[in-house]
Order: C-alpha cells, then structure tokens, then sequence
C-alpha cells in the first residue's frame, strides 16, 4: 500500500511523485520524436504525447506498486 509523501509538513499523494517521474521520463522520449521526425508522421502530434505519457505514467504506477 502506499503512503503518503511528507515534503516540509505537507502530505502529498504518492501519485503525484508518480506523475513527476512520468513526466521527467517522457520529455526525453518527445525531445527524440522531434529530432527523429516521429511528430510529423502521425496525425495529432499533441495528443500523441499524451499518449505516450499515459503509457509511461501507467508502467511507473504499475512497476511501483508490483515492487510492494
């Protein structure tokens, strides 16, 4: 089970640390669409990135919660 984050006195959710490392993980991922040429190949590039940080928020929030 997970437990809440205290940073400075304030109780976080652990899905928002989640959320952060999710995010610090897919910036690299969308930097290196752009320089390969992925975002102009698929429709809705935007909405393509959130794909892709849905995808990566699930396998954190799944890999954490396998590991407890």
């Amino acid at each position: 089970m997970f437990s809440e984050l205290n940073l400075l006195g304030v109780l976080f959710s652990p899905f928002a640390a989640m959320m952060l490392a999710a995010w610090l993980m897919t910036v690299p991922l969308i930097m290196l669409g752009n320089r390969t040429g992925l975002s102009r190949t698929v429709w809705h590039p935007a909405l393509f990135n959130l794909a892709i940080y849905v995808i990566v928020l699930s396998l954190t929030v799944l890999s954490i919660g396998a590991g407890s």
